[in-house]
């Protein structure tokens, strides 16, 4: 939203509305294109699109902001219809979105998303492949293939050369015994006998070299140093150790092409090398064979093929074709129901580009409330056949975000926030894959701790933001994103309503009483916000107080008291009490009398929190906020129940530098309206979250008990501080315990540290622990080993006695969590609202 739509009435642009920004250029699929550039009508407001949107159109004007109608006319986009303005230039830097740039939109539908563990960035997930074994060095493989080369040669040269004694006993054993001279170690006397030894010695040859291969684990050897490298370095070697065999064959060093001219000649008989064409192809033959091998080690099939298709680009894939019968850019739910045509329609939308990924979630999560409620079926597939892609849109008439700056997946509700580190805290299954948050994790509410500048507000709040920014355009969320003035938490245009208080050009104010018009539910809430940081004050001694002067103020005069007319009622002023006494006694409200009654009878007593509640008060009235939290029947507040209702986006900026004690009293007062308000709403269909971007001084022993009520409510917080000390030392393990997901932050001290690792438990591991023992000889010869030993190590000579135990361990420990965290990383610990959760993870954060 830009100035003019949102300073309503106080600034000179309050009687114009301003209009959705305009969607972004063809060039980044599968973002919306320009208006012009599709069949549609650009204007998603016009025709009968109202009756089959799953927002009612009495929830788009007035009743979308409770209060007047002309309030919401005024102050936000979504309450009349206007002309879509014309498309920019292309931003310079385009901003990092899920589907990439370039993407269609039906490629990103049909990518896999499998179930995974809580966290789990579920796009495109492949699981990681299967945990290796103790890499061995690359000196001892070298080493170990060397020795068994070396011996291998070496027993193959004792053959060759008869050292070895009984080397023909099991040839003897199997051929006939004229065959043999007399003797154990006597040679053949016939040629049936040469011939036999022939093929003994090659089939031992083969023996060796496997046994060679795989005891010197060449295999291992040959993936590292080799394969790994990749072509065309696979195949070159291949070709050099292939070219190599190949002359050690023909020149009969190895025992191959002898053995099998021998085995031929046997089968088919000696006269069959009187042909040369015979011999030629039985030569060719062998050279294949030795040859074979080779080329499935180099892959040289792979490498010609890929030589022979890279000049030519590869045929697109048809794109009538399904991937699947059940592809998900097919619209099966559509076409299960009957309503083939709307399928056909939003089909033919997906593939030219003129849908992108929050109208495909917005349209799915539509049919879903209608599939509910049958007679909405048929309006919303007759608009879905009239404007396509445009149908079902959110109030503000808005199809996505003007800039994202991490990566979605809307499909899943998905915000990418990192990549889990390669670190021995991480299971073996988490490193390298992506960290994300969702609606199910949210629903547990976050809290984040880490110094300024470590990274909480741009790399997890604004991308947490900016998600559920785009659940609410699908219809599936509301969030408040709280903030100081100028905090990275996303531009004007990304959100229905920014309240920006002290600021004299805000459209909208601050209810402080919730909207309620229950005098004994407001003044609990309001005490809550006021004083409910304050360990000496009762909180509900507080929350009476202000009951007894909130229910006659509005007995008499219809709405509850603005800041001014509190702080003089609780500071007692006279003409103030007697005013409202006179007012109550003409119209008859005698039980509200009795109430101001014991109200004076209460003022100056021990106790009486009436003076710290004025003093509260008074840090609100201040000329910068006059005008603001006004509640008379010019007042222009947002309440802060709609957003139950309602799928908005609303920002508040708080004026921190100048006003920092007021803007806590603010935040703090927001945070007991939202948990207070959500546990009352009876339907719990819309996700609603509360972003706080500094939650310093804003959590109290009542909002942490609303924080636990949160998840089963669906609804949820995101809380980040700077350190937890900035929460009272009684509320620190309730506040741990009250959230399911954690971030620690580069940077926490130790003390906060230690918070997180009483949270995060304990976890058995396997310890191993070495025992050097000095090895002492008894006899004289190794007593001098021992000594020569010695002299050249420098070392004394010992054993190792090795203690393996299970140990019960902290998963991250203090000084860890204070010193071992790099620059740029969090350790996040995540748990969903079914009660699954995972284990602390070292990630770094490119959100």
């Amino acid at each position: 939203m830009d100035d003019d739509g949102t300073r309503g009435g106080r600034g000179p642009g309050a009687d114009r509305a301003p209009g959705p920004a305009a969607p972004p250029p063809p060039a980044h699929p599968p973002r919306v294109p320009h208006p012009a550039s599709g069949t549609h009508p650009a204007d998603p407001h016009q025709g009968d699109r109202n009756q089959a949107d799953p927002y009612p159109a009495d929830r788009k004007q007035a009743d979308l902001q409770p209060g007047p109608a002309e309030q919401w006319r005024a102050g936000s986009a979504s309450a009349q219809p206007v002309e879509h303005r014309q498309a920019g230039p292309a931003p310079a830097a385009p901003p990092v979105e899920q589907p990439a740039p370039g993407a269609p939109v039906d490629a990103w539908l049909r990518t896999p998303r499998p179930q995974q563990e809580p966290g789990v960035w579920r796009y495109g997930y492949t699981p990681p492949p299967p945990e290796e074994a103790e890499r061995v060095s690359d000196r001892s493989l070298l080493v170990g293939a060397l020795i068994a080369l070396l011996s291998a040669l070496l027993l193959w040269s004792l053959w060759r050369n008869g050292y070895l004694p009984y080397r023909l006993v099991p040839l003897k054993l199997f051929t006939p015994g004229e065959w043999w001279n007399p003797g154990t170690s006597g040679g053949p006397r016939t040629i049936e006998g040469s011939d036999a030894l022939t093929v003994y010695e090659a089939i031992l040859f083969g023996l060796l070299v496997y046994g060679c291969g795989r005891i010197g684990n060449f295999s291992e050897l040959f993936r590292r140093h080799v394969a790994e490298r990749g072509q065309p370095f696979l195949a070159l070697a291949a070709a050099v150790a292939a070219g190599l065999t190949q002359l050690l064959v023909w020149k009969e060093t190895l025992p191959v092409v002898r053995p099998v001219l021998v085995l031929v000649a046997s089968v088919a008989g000696g006269e069959i090398y009187q042909s040369q064409t015979v011999v030629n192809v039985i030569y060719g033959l062998i050279a294949a064979a030795v040859l074979w091998p080779f080329a499935r080690l180099g892959r040289w099939r792979e490498l010609i093929a890929a030589r022979r298709g890279g000049g030519t680009a590869p045929a697109p894939a048809d794109p009538s074709a399904p991937a699947t019968t059940t592809s998900a850019d097919q619209w099966p739910e559509l076409r299960a129901a009957g309503w083939t045509d709307a399928a056909d329609t939003l089909t033919a939308e997906v593939r030219t580009g003129r849908m992108n990924d929050v109208d495909v979630a917005r349209l799915r999560h539509a049919w879903r409330l209608a599939t509910r409620r049958p007679d909405r079926l048929g309006p919303l597939a007759e608009s879905v056949l009239r404007t396509g892609g445009a149908a079902a849109l959110h109030p503000s008439g808005h199809r996505d975000l003007p800039r994202r700056t991490a990566r979605h997946d809307v499909l899943t509700g998905q915000v990418r926030i990192g990549r889990c580190a390669d670190d021995p805290h991480n299971p073996y299954v988490r490193r390298g894959t992506g960290l994300a948050l969702d609606p199910a994790l949210l629903g547990t509410s976050l809290l984040a701790v880490g110094p300024p500048g470590a990274g909480k507000s741009a790399r997890l709040v604004r991308p947490a933001v900016e998600a559920l920014a785009l659940r609410a355009l699908a219809g599936q969320a509301a969030v408040l994103a709280v903030g100081g003035a100028g905090e990275p938490l996303g531009p004007d245009d990304a959100f229905d309503v920014v309240v920006r208080v002290g600021h004299p050009g805000s459209a909208h104010d601050i209810d402080l009483y919730g909207g309620t018009t229950a005098p004994d539910e407001a003044a609990a809430v309001l005490a809550e916000g006021l004083v409910g940081d304050v360990g000496s004050l009762d909180s509900r001694r507080a929350a009476t107080v202000l009951a007894q002067l909130l229910g006659p103020y509005r007995a008499a005069h219809g709405h509850f008291p603005s800041v001014p007319e509190l702080r003089e009622l609780l500071d007692g002023t006279p003409a103030a009490f007697a005013g409202l006494r006179a007012s109550l006694e003409a119209a008859g409200h005698h039980a509200m009398l009795r109430e101001l009654d014991a109200r004076s009878r209460q003022a100056g007593g021990p106790g009486d929190p009436a003076p710290a509640l004025a003093d509260r008060v008074a840090l609100l009235d201040r000329p910068t906020f006059a005008g603001f939290f006004a509640t008379g029947p010019d007042a222009r507040p947002f309440e802060l129940r709609a957003l139950g209702q309602y799928p908005l986006r609303v920002r508040v900026d708080l004026p921190e530098r100048g006003h920092a004690e007021a803007s806590r009293l603010l935040t703090r007062l927001l945070l007991a309206q939202f948990t207070a308000i959500t546990a009352a709403r009876t339907d719990t269909s819309l996700f609603v979250c509360l972003v706080l971007d500094d939650a310093t001084h804003a959590v109290t022993a009542e909002t942490v008990r609303g924080i636990r009520r949160l998840r089963s409510v669906n609804a949820g917080a995101v809380l980040a501080l700077r350190t937890v000390d900035d929460v009272p030392e009684a509320l620190h393990t309730p506040l741990l315990g009250a959230v399911g997901c954690t971030a620690a932050f580069s940077g926490i001290t130790t003390w906060d540290g230690k918070r997180f690792a009483e949270a995060w438990g304990k976890e058995w591991v396997e310890t191993r622990e070495v025992a050097q023992h000095t090895v002492f000889a008894d006899q004289p010869f190794t007593r001098a080993l021992h000594a020569l030993r010695k002299l050249v190590t420098g070392k004394a000579v010992t054993t190792d006695a090795v203690t393996v135990r299970q140990v019960e361990k902290e998963r991250w420990s203090a000084s860890e969590l204070a010193y071992a965290v790099p620059s740029g990383h969090a350790v996040i610990r995540l748990a969903n609202v079914d009660g699954e959760h995972a284990p602390p993870l070292l990630v770094h954060l490119d959100g």
